[in-house]
């Protein structure tokens, strides 16, 4: 079950893949989840537009430094030239595989017709699909969902569509846009695509455990699972998924210590690549998923907020942890506790 599959030239180890994530999939998050287990991690969307190109945040986005291969990055936008030059820029900067964002539900982004917008305009996806794969020598790869709303489920027809452009491999997230996060994916629809198409099918959405990720594998034939929100604050989700999927049995939880340190660790790589301003400020999201549940999670995760320096908020997570010990080896999770309140959520 923790078999490999193929992405053009690339034999990725197994069939577990990092879900593109705007805010969160940067290259510490995505070699994390490499060492847990992943055999893809895809970057978080970059935009196609010209302007943004040499934006600071572009170029952080555009970083991948001591990143294993294959590079994927997901680049988004509605114009085929722009998106055609971008995944150019992109493969020049060291991307080995392109994806192409036609699912993030966003405003910012369906509000300039790009995202899962474009599945509205059945003729522009084909232009573009067409024009980034003549763009680059690379595999291209399509990110999207089962149709714009629920009355209109076009994903057949855009998914026949891209293999005819040449695209190697479609991830589908089982939503459509109206949809966003919400209700159940639609695994039917999922199993549909995969029995169409020749080329590879990811299945995304609601992959939370490792008795789901096997479900989702055998219940739609896709080649392979992506799992998204799921791997915020626990990157070792990989890790128990590739131990089911071989084995058919459940790995404990992490203990304490290992949790701290890995947090610890995470940290100090944020601080390290954005600087300690934005470092500090982007590792609180991070905290707040880790901390998710545990006993006096929804007042640490206020006073994060606090915290200015990371000396201050290093050393607060570290009490933190310090006190979760007092409860055992294993983190102790309230049930009963309200733990959404204070979580941001990724865009895509």
């Amino acid at each position: 079950m923790a078999s490999p599959f193929q992405i053009g030239p690339y034999v990725l180890p197994n069939r577990l893949v990092l879900a593109p994530m705007a805010g969160v999939t940067d290259r510490p998050f995505r070699i994390l989840c490499r060492h847990f287990g992943a055999g893809l991690a895809v970057s978080e969307m970059m935009t196609s537009n010209t302007v943004l190109a040499t934006s600071r945040k572009t170029l952080k986005r555009a970083d991948h430094t001591g990143e294993p291969g294959p590079i994927s990055v997901q680049i988004a936008g509605s114009d085929p030239q722009q998106m055609a030059e971008a995944a150019r820029r992109n493969v020049e900067g060291g991307a080995q595989i392109i994806d192409i964002n036609m699912g993030c539900p966003a405003k910012k982004v369906c509000n300039v017709a790009a995202g899962s917008a474009l599945l509205k305009d059945e003729p522009l996806v084909a232009r573009i699909l067409e024009a980034v794969v003549k763009a680059v020598e690379v595999p291209v790869t399509l990110k999207t969902r089962t149709g714009w709303c629920r009355t209109e489920k076009n994903v057949l027809r855009v998914a026949k569509v891209a293999q005819d452009c040449g695209i190697q491999a479609l991830a589908l997230h089982g939503r459509t846009r109206e949809d966003k996060y919400l209700g159940a994916a639609e695994y039917d629809t999922i199993a549909e695509v995969k029995a169409a198409l020749s080329i590879p099918v990811i299945a995304n959405g609601d992959i939370t455990t490792p008795q789901k990720a096997k479900f989702v594998l055998d219940y739609t034939g896709a080649d392979a699972i992506m799992i998204g929100r799921a791997a915020q604050g626990r990157p070792w989700l990989f890790r128990e998924i590739l131990h089911y999927l071989q084995t058919g049995h459940c790995l404990p939880e992490p203990e304490v210590d290992e949790i701290a340190q890995l947090l610890m660790g995470h940290l100090q790589e944020l601080y390290a690549f954005y600087g300690d301003y934005a470092g500090c400020r982007i590792a609180r999201k991070h905290i707040a998923w880790y901390t998710k549940g545990l006993r006096g999670s929804n007042p640490f995760r206020q006073f994060m907020y606090s915290l200015e320096h990371p000396e201050q908020q290093y050393a607060a997570v570290a009490e933190f942890f310090a006190q979760q010990r007092q409860y055992g080896e294993r983190l102790h999770y309230l049930a009963d506790e309200d733990v959404e309140a204070c979580l941001p959520l990724a865009s895509c």
